[in-house]
């Protein structure tokens, strides 16, 4: 079959060759062949006649109507769940080898009759008007911390003009990773955008607790508190419609990309484990400068339009007034349980609550600053609120519904069990003795002596561990006995010499 490229070829070659038959052969083509394209002046693509027939009969004829009935009712039907309907319908009538050309069929009719897709317009940026932010999981990426899966997302800001884009690690899509990390990415901007866009962020509305006997609309206090923020930075508020991802489209895209990055750098590391979380957080913000450093053309556009940076930021907390202190000695914020002094029972506290810590306040005194637990049921009770009491009342430790918490270390739950497996019930007095000894003199001290006893598979009793305790001593070590090998020869020789005897 001769190509464009032939003929244009040998047209080209008639001029400089003589004659058509040694550019024909020159440019590979039949003498014949080069005559009737010079003469007809045409190439073999604007000769080529379309394909309009068919080579066989349509095997879906007879039951497209219903097939396109079905269509124009759900357009969104694929076409594989039509042929498995009709194989159904007509046992054997269709094989699966014509499933290709209903598809084919099916795409021509969404192309010509369907009904109209989602058109998606091009934006045109321009320089210090947007910024965009969202969270993103960032757990499929395999990050370990000392070996343990790091289960974490990424606030995620960008200037849609520039690109430039920051980070911040967080554990949930709540107000106070937004104002966290938001005001992150602006301190190390050092200038503000004239808006800023994200998602409805329902997440963070619909976590909102209810104060009980208040009530809350979530929404509007999610949008009071959001508006406020921007207020102070002198920002404008941009949401997109819900389920309409692509409207920000601009973080989207640079998640993706982000994410891509911080794979292949992970991959040239050579490792997914880091020692600790901020060994972490320096690695991305390394990668972060990197993506950056191609941007300072565009950034520095943006930041000659931009606004200053306010003389201070705001705090980034939420605070929950009037929480009372139950009769455990618990409060309750966010659906979770922490514990706090029993000398507060009864009082109502203030809670400051961070991204990722709450401080407890009474009055103008701070007098907890606990970690912020993650999801929603979960409760933080620490043994050294509660033990003085649970020592006056060891009946009650047993089927204490926060029990599991009262060990702080793998020894401490060992030593209790072994006191169990000895003393059965009367177990969990001596127990709460130790628990009290680790509250008021050292829990380091505590668990040293017990890693002692539990080695030495010696009696535990909270009096031998006070004594260890306070005198510091150590019990001396479990002598290690060796054996040293036998050389097998020397029996040969002692046989030999009774041989000779």
């Amino acid at each position: 079959m001769v190509t464009d490229r032939q003929v244009r070829r040998m047209l080209a070659l008639v001029q400089t060759e003589g004659t058509l038959a040694r550019a024909a052969a020159r440019a590979g083509m039949d003498p014949q062949t080069a005559r009737k394209y010079r003469r007809l002046g045409k190439l073999p693509s604007e000769m080529a006649r379309p394909h309009g027939w068919g080579t066989r009969g349509d095997p879906f004829a007879e039951v497209w109507g219903w097939c396109q009935g079905q269509l124009e009712l759900n357009p969104g039907l694929q076409a594989k769940t039509l042929f498995e309907a009709l194989q159904r319908e007509f046992p054997g009538r269709f094989q699966d080898g014509q499933l290709r050309t209903l598809q084919r069929r099916v795409k021509a009719w969404r192309a010509t009759e369907g009904p109209a897709k989602e058109i998606y317009f091009t934006q045109v940026h321009r320089p210090g008007v947007l910024g965009a932010s969202d969270f993103t999981d960032m757990t499929s990426l395999g990050v370990t911390i000392q070996g343990r899966r790091f289960e974490h997302m990424v606030y995620h800001f960008v200037l849609t003009y520039s690109n430039w884009e920051s980070c911040m690690v967080c554990f949930s899509e709540s107000f106070e990773s937004l104002s966290e990390g938001l005001q992150r990415a602006l301190g190390k901007l050092g200038a503000v955008p004239a808006g800023h866009r994200t998602d409805r962020l329902s997440a963070a509305v619909n976590n909102l607790p209810r104060i009980k006997g208040e009530p809350v609309d979530p929404a509007l206090e999610f949008t009071a508190r959001y508006g406020a923020l921007l207020r102070h930075y002198g920002m404008a508020a941009e949401k997109i419609q819900a389920g309409k991802a692509n409207e920000n489209g601009d973080v989207e895209q640079r998640h993706h990309r982000f994410k891509q990055a911080v794979d292949q750098a992970l991959m040239l590391r050579g490792s997914r484990d880091f020692e600790s979380r901020e060994a972490y957080q320096a690695f991305l913000g390394a990668l972060e400068d990197q993506l950056n450093a191609g941007r300072r053309e565009r950034l520095a556009e943006e930041l000659a339009v931009m606004r200053l940076l306010p003389s201070r930021r705001l705090e980034a907390y939420k605070l929950l007034r009037g929480i009372r202190v139950d009769r455990g000695s618990l409060i309750h914020v966010e659906r979770n349980v922490y514990s706090v002094n029993s000398r507060l029972i009864g009082e109502k506290v203030n809670v400051r609550l961070y991204a990722e810590r709450l401080e407890v306040w009474y009055g103008q005194r701070k007098v907890e600053d606990l970690p912020r637990l993650r999801g929603r049921g979960k409760s933080k009770i620490q043994y050294r609120h509660v033990i003085d009491w649970l020592v006056r009342k060891p009946g009650a430790f047993e089927n204490y519904c926060y029990r599991e918490e009262m060990f702080p270390t793998s020894r401490f739950r060992m030593a209790y069990d072994a006191l169990r497996e000895r003393l059965g019930p009367g177990a969990a007095k001596h127990y709460l003795e130790i628990l009290h000894l680790a509250a008021h003199e050292s829990e380091a001290a505590v668990d040293e002596a017990l890693g002692q006893l539990l080695d030495r598979q010696e009696d535990l009793t909270a009096v031998v561990v006070r004594r260890l305790v306070v005198t510091g001593k150590r019990m001396p070590p479990i002598p290690e006995v060796k054996v040293e090998l036998v050389d097998p020869s020397i029996f040969d020789e002692l046989y030999s010499e009774s041989e000779a005897a």
